[in-house]
């Protein structure tokens, strides 16, 4: 792809971002609508959860296929079907006459999802190449994110109350079309220099692994023990085919060798983490704001705006000290502050007064600020550009696994604590758990930041780096190509 002036290049990032805020600013718009959803679909916590989960469960399982992709056929082409799929999908959304429609659309909106943002940060990458330069377009990036937290749950309650969950739909299609219009003017088009073969039976993998794990925990309260195992079991045997067959590709789905650098697979894992925390942390506040303080959608959305605000603040902050002094810092900021926030709730029931209520949001605010652009920036850098598009795809699908993972082990911790209870009697002892299990995703984040951030770390990473670059596909006898 040739060198584009910066005006241009700009114009490329403000264009990826668009495709960011849409997707973001659909899921936080729309945990603020729970309880109308609820209301009106006459649907249980588990109902809840699959309508935020169907479509993050899609996202994590086709993202690397779609990277993939993108590096082979083209990214922008990519990127514009995905626009046209998300943009479809919403409309479909706000047209959902019952629980299970709205279930299966938010699927398709995930399908078209899934082209959007790692195809969008591959894009990004190959077009800042100047380390720093990229760093401070991450940051402008995770900003993206915090204008969603900020934008979305006032946006949403506003909409709600006013017209009707179905409207958050609605804000997609003008974002959407915009973004599709901009796209096909502006952003050139780039693919890998060689092209990656298909790999169909780790996709089935992938998709069996997470739809099984997911099912297995939403359902675990409502269905018997041997069902729950038995989709345990299935999701273990598709994580050990996966661990079997996938180094065995010459041009796997999941190459396995990005985990051998230390800062790659703590930026992974990290992730899962985060985002359990966000999702969880949503989940939690949307329901208690509203079902027990008796709130509005957007009364509830204001309480959470301060959340929303820190994020918006420290998203940029992050980008530049992680493009001037590395990931460090922002992951020990990071995971401080969702650790305090997440005890806060657990030990002390923040929840129960304002002040202390206030003092959680803005800690967690500030946490998930900090560590999106070290999360990012640790995946793609050091990595081939060849690879780019796949190295983002396994960062945004950790993402999508730890918001998945957070809606369904936290909504099932706490369904099995209100059981048949009203809300408002139970629901503070009910989450307590929920809200240690964030912490702990809070510490996850403060251990593994000190730990693959470090010298050592480096090493691995710039080990990695040469393998990737240097080695051959292997051609050892029952490698399949």
């Amino acid at each position: 792809m040739p060198e584009l002036s910066h005006r241009r290049r700009a114009l490329v990032l403000a264009i990826c971002c668009m495709s960011l805020l849409i997707v973001s600013l659909d899921n936080t718009a729309l945990n603020v609508a729970l309880p109308s959803m609820q209301r009106e679909l006459h649907a249980d916590v588990a109902g809840l959860q699959w309508a935020v989960d169907a479509y993050t469960l899609v996202l994590a399982s086709l993202l690397m296929l779609a990277g993939s992709t993108a590096d082979r056929i083209g990214r922008r082409k990519v990127f514009v079907a995905g626009l046209v799929v998300f943009t479809l999908g919403s409309l479909l959304c706000s047209l959902a006459p019952n629980l299970g429609s709205l279930v299966a659309f938010r699927m398709v909106q995930a399908v078209g999802g899934s082209m959007l943002n790692p195809v969008a940060m591959s894009i990004i990458t190959n077009t800042f190449t100047d380390p720093r330069e990229r760093a401070r377009a991450i940051g402008a990036w995770g900003a993206v994110v915090g204008i969603a937290l900020a934008a979305g749950p006032v946006v949403g309650g506003l909409l709600v109350d006013s017209v009707g969950w179905r409207s958050i739909f609605w804000v997609n299609l003008p974002v959407g079309l915009a973004a599709l219009l901009l796209t096909l003017r502006y952003v050139p088009e780039s693919r890998a220099p060689r092209a990656r073969r298909p790999d169909p039976l780790g996709q089935v993998l992938v998709i069996v692994l997470l739809g099984s794990l997911t099912y297995a925990i939403i359902e675990a309260p409502h269905s018997g023990a041997l069902r729950t195992a038995g989709f345990g079991l299935l999701t273990v045997a598709a994580l050990a085919g996966l661990l079997r067959y996938e180094p065995r590709r010459a041009e796997p789905l999941i190459d396995l060798r990005f985990f051998r650098s230390a800062p790659f697979s703590g930026a992974t894992v990290i992730a899962v983490g985060a985002f359990s925390a966000l999702s969880g942390f949503l989940f939690l506040s949307t329901l208690y704001l509203q079902n027990v303080r008796g709130l509005d959608a957007l009364h509830a959305g204001l309480w959470m705006l301060p959340m929303a605000a820190m994020c918006f603040l420290a998203a940029p902050v992050s980008g530049r000290l992680v493009g001037s002094r590395g990931p460090r810092l922002s992951l020990l900021v990071a995971g401080v502050a969702m650790t305090v926030s997440g005890v806060l709730f657990a030990a002390f029931e923040a929840e129960t007064s304002n002040v202390t209520l206030v003092t959680g949001y803005v800690l967690f605010g500030i946490g998930f600020g900090f560590v999106n652009a070290p999360i990012t920036n640790t995946a793609v850098s050091g990595m081939p550009r060849a690879q780019a598009g796949v190295a983002a795809a396994v960062a945004s699908t950790s993402r999508q696994i730890g918001q998945t993972l957070g809606v369904a082990v936290i909504g099932a911790v706490l369904a099995s604590g209100v059981g048949s209870s009203p809300y408002r009697d139970v629901f503070v002892s009910a989450a307590r758990p929920g809200w240690w299990i964030i912490a702990g995703c809070g510490f996850l984040v403060l251990v593994l930041g000190a730990l693959t951030s470090g010298q050592w770390a480096r090493r691995t990473a710039e080990r990695t780096a040469e393998r990737l670059e240097t080695a051959e596909p292997p051609t050892a006898p029952g490698v399949r190509a």
